[in-house]
């Protein structure tokens, strides 16, 4: 049977998405002069004004129809849920006690290693790239002062952690929202994705001991307290134990919310001022799910995902073939949108659509959408973190991008991974047997 070639023309809500918000970035030099709110408006407008043959009733239905889907607004919930647990746990202490904890056992002379091996446990402890380099940055630039060593490169190993928890940390949006897109789960996606980026992650530690050799400095004494950082630990343990992460967000937010009202950081209406700021900071993620959901449904109704999965697959042999367009469609869409978040719920309905087509593990194409994502959102220097790292520490973006080891090696990591087949998945079937044994053996 031969597929739908379906119309090019769908896509012209995207195509003006793209120019808005990557055509005014170039323009202006600022990626955010134009809000991405904004953009996905304008670009929904014009997808409810297209295919005057349906009623203006029946689109903004069909809108209303992707814009609603399960999956969407349960990612909704999850981001609010995250962005609260994140609040509630940085004004209780626990971001900084973290990273002193982690200071303090750190000898002098491995800083940048640490200041890389940190950034992976804080940014997947929080689940935010921007967070980790926020609270890392400023580390990072007392130790090049102290030190012969370059800014630049104390920049890049902070930013390599910060994306390694953002690939893989079970509260970050862009793991979220691949595991969502790609209906697998958390934990199963964690493993695989962890497995594909292991060898990135130690090769980047032997890279910055190598170019960091020489220098170090005096480190003062760092204050730290064990209690701070359980919400952390509990929350990292539990997600990784299977429990659905829902129940993981919300006791993390209860038990980071009962340790400072403990420790004095906060009073009751403190604390619940804390998880309202924390849902309000995500919101215009939330809103972004959204718009994107129904805009998108919208496209596929008109033939444009259709149009596009000819495109992409039409010279496609094989499953590496389709793991490889999942890759580059991805990666096409971060470097237009410059946010690895909204990349993959761009690209998640696509990709879900080919990896069902060529038989390829959700655990595996989820992985994909994140690592690539987050792999050129930790490259391109008009990107967030690099904008972020660059600002605190009075550099140019640029000069970061020469130490991105970390970035790069999980790209490698990713295309090598897909030409040997790697890591080797259990069947689907075969995995349903054995959660359906468990749930068994628990009841």
């Amino acid at each position: 049977m031969e597929k739908s070639k379906g119309n090019p023309l769908a896509l012209l809500p995207f195509v003006i998405f793209l120019v808005l918000f990557l055509g005014t970035g170039i323009i202006s030099g600022d990626f955010n002069k134009m809000p991405v709110i904004v953009a996905i408006l304008i670009a929904a407008g014009v997808a409810l004004a297209m295919n005057q043959k349906e009623s203006l009733n029946n689109k903004v239905e069909t809108f209303c129809k992707g814009a609603g889907h399960p999956n969407i607004i349960l990612m909704v919930i999850i981001f609010l849920l995250a962005g609260a647990f994140s609040e509630v746990a940085k004004g209780m202490g626990a971001v900084e006690s973290t990273v002193n904890l982690t200071l303090s056992i750190l000898p002098p002379n491995l800083l940048i290693v640490g200041l890389f091996v940190i950034g992976c446990f804080i940014s997947l402890s929080m689940g935010t790239s921007m967070g980790t380099i926020v609270a890392l940055a400023p580390i990072g630039v007392g130790i090049s002062h102290q030190t012969d060593i370059s800014m630049a490169l104390s920049m890049a190993a902070v930013i390599g952690g910060a994306m390694f928890g953002d690939n893989l940390s079970i509260i970050s949006d862009t793991t979220i929202a691949a595991v969502r897109t790609q209906n697998t789960k958390m934990r199963d996606k964690f493993k695989t994705n962890f497995f594909i980026v292991l060898p990135a992650a130690i090769v980047t530690i032997i890279i910055l001991a190598f170019v960091s050799t020489g220098g170090h400095a005096e480190v003062t004494q760092h204050h730290f307290n064990i209690l701070e950082t359980l919400p952390y630990l509990a929350v990292l343990i539990a997600a990784l134990s299977g429990v659905n992460v829902m129940i993981v967000l919300a006791g993390g937010i209860i038990f980071a919310g009962a340790i400072g009202l403990f420790n004095g950081s906060y009073h009751l209406l403190g604390l619940l001022q804390k998880i309202g700021d924390g849902v309000a900071s995500m919101q215009t993620m939330a809103m972004l799910a959204i718009l994107i959901g129904g805009t998108v449904e919208i496209i596929r109704y008109n033939g444009g995902i259709d149009y596009l999965l000819y495109i992409v697959t039409r010279k496609i042999k094989s499953k590496k073939g389709a793991e490889f367009s999942i890759a580059g469609l991805v990666s096409l869409t971060d470097l237009c949108t410059a946010n690895n978040t909204i990349a993959i719920i761009i690209t998640g309905p696509l990709a879900k659509n080919i990896s069902d087509q060529y038989q390829i593990d959700p655990r595996k194409s989820a992985s994909l959408l994140d690592l690539f994502s987050c792999c050129w959102q930790g490259i391109i220097p008009y990107g967030a973190q690099l904008l972020a790292a660059a600002g605190l520490a009075s550099i140019s973006p640029v000069s970061i991008m020469v130490y991105n080891f970390y970035p790069i090696l999980i790209g490698i990591c990713g295309i090598i991974a897909i030409m040997i087949g790697f890591p080797r998945l259990s069947p689907r079937k075969k995995q349903a047997k054995l959660e359906a044994k468990e749930t068994k053996n628990k009841a």
